[in-house]
């Protein structure tokens, strides 16, 4: 039997589906249009081994739809136009058995692939469901993404796995010739990463590593069976979040070392260098900020440098830019500010513009007193004129703290000048 276990116990119903209850549960924001069979085009968003290939099955089994796959790593646009054209043989337009069209790992399709999907999504020829394990708001273009729903999958949990286990052991017919006691698992729960097809792979292998039917599961015969490399490191599991979170509270706390050391640790695991380098991106704005705003041109001349040049070289920019990071003054005053801008938002509503800060492009609006009184600061001195920028409800709130760093002292220093002026004191 070649056929890995993972796939020969693959659940083809709803009801056999385990975990993402959020989604496919009895209150699951998808279970309702499964088993109306009122399927919108979706993403699936999450790491490997969440289901999300399975539940792209288990939606065209329970919808009573054709079912057209595509993995983004081997077909190019010809053969998403093939596919397509072979979908529209099986469908019809303006009907509710559209075929399914499901794309593995759609972040790797090209601009000009994804283009490719538009038409055949919009005119309803398929419906379109694509897995991917990359944050589909970097990865799809915004075309694609507005016509997708985006659905979460997350890694499956202690329970989910130890559900996956029995129901392997119960269904599988080579696992049901053996005598298999399960005396601990934490050690096959571990090493799985919340990875459901992993979880498997290594239990069959575990299995099939004995020379007797009769097989009693320890953490400490896992632990012998599974020749692990030295370095642990699961860019897929736990530990990617993990370690990624040490990488940047490493930045934050001004340590090289440490950020060096967790940068080092994911290369060594093969983690993606734009997954890295995004994350520097971010950290460059929220940790540094207008402390040193050229950390934000070096961490996006980084993301573009290590894009184009891929490993083993790309370690060095990344080291270079981590350091920089690591050793360049902190501050997270933007980060404060918009958060506290948008909690003001979400507290007053939609507050109306003045009307001196309105556009007046018709006469119209300017005989209705938009734009009226409206003060250009370049006429006056020093590019500085009393105007307040505010709805009326809010005048005087402050968003923006500068941090306390020399740079972010001198915009204090302008702003309460400023400040007095406009507020006079």
């Amino acid at each position: 039997m070649n056929e890995p276990l993972a796939e020969r116990v693959r659940p083809k119903t709803l009801a056999d589906y385990i975990s993402q209850n959020h989604l496919v549960g009895k209150q699951g924001s998808l279970t309702h249009q499964i088993k109306k069979g009122i399927i919108p085009s979706l993403i699936f968003w999450g790491p490997p081994g969440t289901g999300k290939t399975t539940l792209a099955h288990i939606i065209s089994n329970e919808s009573e739809r054709p079912f057209y796959a595509l993995s983004a790593i081997n077909s190019g646009v010809k053969d998403v136009r093939d596919v397509i054209e072979k979908a529209k043989q099986s469908g019809g337009l303006f009907t509710s058995k559209n075929p399914i069209l499901f794309i593995d790992e759609i972040h790797r399709f090209s601009k000009s692939q994804q283009d490719s999907l538009l038409g055949a999504v919009e005119k309803g020829w398929v419906t379109l469901i694509g897995a991917t394990t990359e944050n589909p708001s970097f990865e799809v273009i915004p075309a694609l993404l507005s016509r997708c729903q985006v659905y979460v999958l997350n890694p499956f949990g202690k329970e989910d796995l130890e559900a996956l286990l029995d129901r392997a052991m119960k269904q599988d017919t080579l696992l049901k010739s053996k005598k298999i006691k399960l005396k601990e698992t934490e050690a096959l729960l571990r090493l799985s990463g919340g990875d459901g097809r992993k979880l498997l792979n290594i239990f069959e292998l575990i299995i099939n590593a004995e020379e007797t039917d009769n097989i009693t599961i320890t953490d400490k015969s896992v632990l012998e069976k599974i020749q692990k490399n030295t370095v642990l490191y699961d860019k897929t599991g736990e530990q990617h979040y993990d370690i990624i979170s040490a990488f940047i509270k490493a930045i934050r706390g001004s340590d090289p070392n440490g950020a060096v050391y967790w940068l080092a640790r994911m290369i060594e695991g093969g983690e993606d260098v734009k997954f890295i380098a995004r994350r520097m991106l971010i950290s460059a704005s929220e940790d540094i900020g207008l402390a040193n705003p050229t950390a934000l041109v070096i961490a996006n001349t980084t993301f573009q440098a290590v894009s184009t040049i891929g490993y083993p070289e790309a370690r060095i920019i990344l080291s270079q830019c981590a350091i920089y990071l690591a050793t360049s003054p902190k501050s997270n005053a933007s980060y404060m500010a918009i958060g506290k801008a948008q909690q003001t938002v979400k507290q007053t509503g939609d507050l109306s513009v003045p009307l001196h800060l309105r556009n007046a492009p018709s006469k119209l609006m300017k005989d209705l007193g938009y734009g009226k009184d409206y003060k250009y600061a370049h006429d006056f001195d020093n590019n500085f004129v009393l105007e307040e920028f505010l709805p009326e409800e809010i005048t005087g709130t402050v968003f923006y703290e500068p941090g306390n760093n020399q740079r972010e002292q001198a915009i204090k220093d302008f702003l309460k000048n400023r400040w007095k002026e406009k507020y006079g004191g």
